[in-house]
């Protein structure tokens, strides 16, 4: 055998044993507590929904592009499909009326920014600790977490370290054999040697990975490209900023790729019909990403006028990520970390209301993984506390997720033909936003996760 195969072997290998563990594990915890299991593949290549028609009928029914709220309302489901939304809809022979009470329908929620690999703990000691395998059982528990919280379709921001096991979780979902959010993944994501992802602080000697791959300068950032593609990913997550600090009362954030090295990654993805979503902070490495004409900009503490305006132009979205900036503050290890931690959610916080009044597209992304899976409807709530209406909120979670995951007209709205992803919350979200914290029915592609 030639040495320099045996790498690739051994990455075959733990993609095929990720899978078998995923499939055999994870479709046993959900047979035994969760449900019933989803049907066979359609041709669509997502599970199918339920073989007899559905008629969901609850108090209110949100149309999340207008806002308007027909009340009491009804929708009819005809296997994976929405047929007809409204205050009275058809009822076919067989049909099943679910009663869901005092409640509002809405479009299954879209979280543009999540980890399934990761969960709360020392983020950098579980990339080191827990084996590949390992990580991957945890994957498709909180993939499970997800959409019981009403997150039916989700964007997967890198595996951190666990290569392109992503690809066995997405595939199992799509196949029916375990439970979760339709996804976009990305693999493992892109850094640079010394970057925001290293494996910074470690004895050199110990040779430990980072969290992300390696690729410096255009040639490495095309091959690295060309290889999250071939091993599965939908779109290639890059870092471009970091690590953040404020000196003297003013926010730097170094930059990792030029603006001529993320315009080669954005045109190699393009190449196959792909995008390209950045790590990126603050200026000038926005700005970079905004002229290379990246898909989105997640954390956006920073935007400058011109960044903002390229956004705007392009329809490149903001991802906040409000929720792990709170949870980092309130489990910081020292009261300085703590203090640090709040004095840059404060400085986002001003930004973002900046960032509203410009017009900037906004997606809702929570970072979700250091904190709990199946908690970020978090961000909804700060997003409002941080300047944006219920109704602003709830979209960036709906209709502007399915544009950015790339499922418009196909998810994000209750409408005849769209996907039946749909969930009910007590109440009315458009009065009281931390509703959707308190999802009580889920409905992924036709079929009934949570009732």
């Amino acid at each position: 055998m030639v040495r320099a195969t045996i790498p690739r072997i051994m990455k075959t290998w733990r993609v095929f044993l990720s899978f078998t563990v995923v499939a055999v594990v994870s479709f046993a915890v959900f047979a035994a507590g969760a449900g019933r299991a989803p049907a066979a593949q359609s041709a669509a290549g997502v599970a199918a929904g339920a073989s007899h028609p559905i008629v969901l009928r609850a108090a209110r029914v949100l149309d999340v592009e207008s806002g308007r709220i027909t009340a009491p309302g009804e929708i009819l489901v005809e296997g994976n499909l929405i047929r007809e939304v409204g205050a009275k809809v058809s009822r076919p022979a067989g049909a099943e009326v679910v009663e869901l009470g005092d409640t509002t329908l809405l479009p299954g929620l879209i979280d543009a920014h999540v980890h399934l690999f990761l969960h709360p703990g020392a983020e950098d000691l579980q990339t080191v600790q827990e084996s590949v395998p390992q990580r991957t059982i945890v994957a498709t528990l909180a993939a499970r977490d997800d959409l019981m919280g009403g997150f039916t379709a989700e964007r997967d921001m890198g595996t951190e370290g666990a290569g392109s096991a992503d690809t066995a979780v997405r595939n199992a979902i799509d196949q029916g054999l375990i439970p979760g959010p339709r996804l976009r993944i990305s693999g493992n994501a892109v850094n640079i040697l010394g970057g925001h992802e290293d494996a910074l602080g470690y004895n050199p000697e110990q040779r430990v990975l980072p969290n992300a791959t390696y690729a410096n300068g255009i040639p490495e950032l095309i091959t690295v490209i060309r290889e999250q593609f071939k091993e599965g990913a939908d779109f290639i997550k890059i870092y471009e900023t970091g690590r953040d600090s404020v000196v003297n009362g003013r926010f730097f954030t170094p930059y990792q790729y030029s603006e001529e090295e993320l315009t080669a990654a954005v045109h190699e993805a393009a190449r196959t019909g792909n995008r390209v979503a950045v790590h990126a902070t603050g200026e000038p490495g926005t700005l970079y990403a905004a002229r290379a004409g990246v898909e989105s900009i997640d954390h956006a503490y920073q935007l400058s006028d011109e960044t903002m305006r390229l956004m705007r132009e392009k329809q490149i979205f903001a991802v906040p990520t409000f929720t792990i900036s709170e949870y980092f503050e309130e489990h910081a290890a020292t009261p300085g970390g703590a203090a640090r931690e709040h004095q840059l959610t404060e400085f986002h916080a001003q930004e973002f209301k900046k960032q509203l009044a410009a017009g900037v597209p906004m997606a809702m992304g929570s970072d979700v993984g250091p904190f709990p899976h199946g908690t970020q409807a978090r961000e909804f709530v700060l997003m409002v506390k941080f300047g944006m209406t219920p109704l602003a909120a709830i979209q960036a979670g709906t209709i502007n997720g399915a544009k950015l995951l790339g499922w418009p007209e196909q998810i994000g709205a209750l409408k005849p033909g769209y996907m039946a992803d749909i969930v009910a919350v007590p109440g009315n979200p458009l009065e009281d936003i931390t509703t959707l914290q308190k999802v009580s029915f889920v409905m992924k592609n036709g079929m009934v996760y949570r009732k």
